[in-house]
C-alpha cells in the first residue's frame, strides 16, 4: 500500500525526467548567453533558445516569431493587459479568473482604465449574451481564462473572441490550465494574445510565454537590454527554455492519450467521492479538463478535512490564494455558498499520477469525512 499521492497538479507538476536531460547541457557545458554573437558559445545558446520557440510555437500553432519568453504566466498577464491598456480604455474580465488576472486589473482600475468583471453562471461559464451586452466598439481588451484552475470549466473561446474581433477589440486568454492538456490552435480559437506557463506542463519553474499575434503592439514594462522582440527585457534563462520546449514537444506527442488516460482515473475518483452522503460536485460535468475534480463535503471544514489527510496532496483552491482563510473567490462567484466553498476540495491529476494513488485517495478522504461528521 502506497503512503502518500500527489493529487495537486493544478498548482505545479513534477518536472519530466526527459525534460531535465534536455536541460543539464546547458547549465555547465553549453553555458553561453544567448545574446552572445561573437563565439560559439553564445551561438550554440541561441541556437536552443530559437530551437525551444519552435517546439513552444508548434504546440499552439503558433509562428516562433509571436512567442515572448517571460518568467511564467502572471507576468504574461502583467504584460498583456498593462502593455496594451492606457487611461480610459474599457477592459472585461470575468470573476472566476485567476488573480494573476484580477489583481493587475484592480491596479489598472486605479489608474482610469474602466474595468468591467462579468460574473459567471453555475457551471463556472461566462454567459454570452451578457458578454455581448457590455463589449463595445470603446473596449480595448478582453481577457477570459481558457480553462479555470480551481474547476477545470473551459470557456467557449472562439464564440467570445469572434464577437470580441466583430467590435475591432483585441482577445487575450489566460491558458495556463490548458496548454499541453488540451489541443489549443491559436489561430483556429481566434485568439490575439495568450499566457502560459512550463511548470504546469511538467517543465521546469519559473520560465513561461506570451503569444502575441503577429500586428499587436504590447509595451514593455520594463526598459533596457532590449531582447525578445523589444516586449521584454533581461538576459535569458537558456536551461529553462530548452526545458520549456522539451515539455511542449512531449505534450503535443503525447497529450490525447495521456488525457484519455486521466479522465479515467479522474472519473473513477469522483464517481467514488460522490458517492459520499452529501457531497456534491462543483461545477458542470461537460466541457471541462480531463484532470480536474472540485467536490464539496457538506458539513465538513475544508481546511480541517486538508488537515486529516496525511500523505494526500490536495487543495482548496489556487496554490496563489492558499494563505488566504476565506472561501474561494471562484466558488463564490458560481453563486456556491461559503459554508459549501470552505468545505470543498480540488483534486487535480496528471502524467505520473496511477490507480493506486486514486485508491488511496478515496480511502483517505471517504475515511476523513466520515470520522469529521462524527
Amino acid at each position: 500500500m502506497i503512503q502518500r499521492a500527489y493529487l495537486d497538479n493544478n498548482a505545479t507538476t513534477p518536472t519530466d525526467l526527459r525534460v531535465v536531460d534536455e536541460m543539464l547541457p546547458y547549465f555547465s557545458e553549453q553555458f553561453g548567453n544567448a545574446s552572445s554573437r561573437n563565439h560559439a558559445y553564445g551561438w550554440e545558446a541561441k541556437e536552443a533558445v530559437d530551437h525551444a520557440r519552435e517546439q513552444v510555437s508548434d504546440l499552439i500553432g503558433a509562428n516562433p516569431s509571436e512567442i515572448i519568453f517571460t518568467s511564467g504566466a502572471t507576468e504574461s498577464n502583467n504584460l498583456a493587459l498593462k502593455g496594451l491598456l492606457n487611461e480610459g480604455d474599457h477592459f472585461i474580465t470575468c470573476a472566476t479568473e485567476h488573480k494573476a488576472i484580477l489583481d493587475p486589473a484592480e491596479s489598472l482600475a486605479a489608474k482610469g482604465i474602466d474595468v468591467e468583471i462579468l460574473p459567471a453562471q453555475s457551471d463556472g461559464s461566462l454567459e454570452i449574451n451578457a458578454f455581448k451586452n457590455v463589449i463595445s466598439d470603446h473596449t480595448r481588451l478582453v481577457s477570459i481564462m481558457m480553462a479555470n484552475n480551481e474547476t477545470g470549466c473551459i470557456q467557449p473561446i472562439k464564440e467570445l473572441s469572434t464577437i470580441t474581433h466583430s467590435n475591432q477589440t483585441l482577445f487575450h486568454t489566460d491558458a495556463t490550465q490548458a496548454v499541453g492538456k488540451v489541443p489549443v490552435d491559436v489561430n483556429e480559437l481566434g485568439i490575439d494574445l495568450m499566457s502560459f506557463s512550463s511548470h504546469k506542463m511538467y517543465g521546469p519553474k519559473g520560465i513561461g510565454a506570451l503569444y502575441i499575434r503577429k500586428g499587436s503592439k504590447v509595451k514593455p514594462l520594463i526598459e533596457g537590454g532590449g531582447h525578445e522582440r523589444g516586449v521584454r527585457s533581461g538576459t535569458l534563462n537558456v536551461p529553462a527554455i530548452v526545458g520549456f520546449g522539451k515539455a511542449c514537444e512531449l505534450c503535443k506527442q503525447e497529450m490525447r492519450e495521456e488525457g484519455s488516460r486521466i479522465k479515467i482515473l479522474r472519473d473513477k475518483l469522483e464517481q467514488s467521492l460522490l458517492s459520499i452522503d452529501d457531497a456534491q460536485l462543483n461545477g458542470g460535468i461537460e466541457s471541462r479538463l480531463p484532470n480536474v475534480t472540485n467536490i464539496a463535503f457538506s458539513g465538513v471544514d475544508g481546511e480541517r478535512l486538508l488537515l486529516s489527510l496525511n500523505g494526500l496532496a490536495v487543495s482548496q483552491g489556487s496554490a496563489c490564494t492558499s494563505a488566504v482563510v476565506e472561501p474561494s473567490h471562484v466558488l463564490k462567484a458560481m453563486g456556491i455558498p461559503d459554508q459549501l466553498a470552505n468545505s470543498s476540495l480540488r483534486f487535480s491529476l496528471g502524467r505520473f499520477t496511477t490507480k493506486e494513488e486514486i485508491d488511496f485517495a478515496i480511502q483517505k478522504v471517504t475515511a476523513a469525512v466520515h470520522k469529521l461528521r462524527t
